[in-house]
């Protein structure tokens, strides 16, 4: 029986500079760096024959967040005309205690948002960003959750 999402990854373009936004930028915790992970098990795992990977396990609360770095093979950037409604993984959502402040900060340091914070609901404001690679994150606040 399944219990619990354990984790979630991110095929990365450039280690460096996505270590710069999860764990410099939003506060992540490096937990274990695997570099490079050129063991034949991880090509059988994600069926890429002779694959070699940069790996950092980071840690924020709970949740565990995967970063890889594809040496060989290398991936394909994530289409720039990508939308929400698109089938697959959408977004990575962070809950923060106050997203209005959040944005600020985030924005000043040069994150694209794709639009200003919301209101959605009373108490609940949600905003979406672009990662380093254009992948979607969100942050979330829920004052009726805290």
């Amino acid at each position: 029986m399944i219990i619990k999402l354990e984790h979630t990854a991110l095929s990365v373009a450039n280690m460096e500079r996505s270590l710069r936004f999860y764990h410099d930028l939003l506060g992540f915790k490096v937990i274990r760096t695997i570099e490079p992970c050129s063991d034949a098990k991880l090509g059988i795992i994600a069926s890429l024959p002779g694959a070699r990977a940069r790996i950092v396990h980071l840690k924020f609360g709970d949740a565990m967040f995967e970063l890889f770095e594809y040496v060989a093979p290398q991936g394909h950037p994530i289409p720039r005309k990508r939308c929400q409604a698109d089938h697959g993984l959408i977004h990575l959502g962070f809950k923060s205690d106050d997203a209005l402040a959040d944005y600020a900060r985030l924005k000043a340091r040069g994150v694209e948002f794709l639009s200003e914070p919301v209101e959605f609901r009373p108490g609940v404001w949600v905003v979406y960003f672009r990662g380093p690679d254009g992948e979607v994150c969100e942050l979330r606040q829920d004052d009726a959750a805290s």
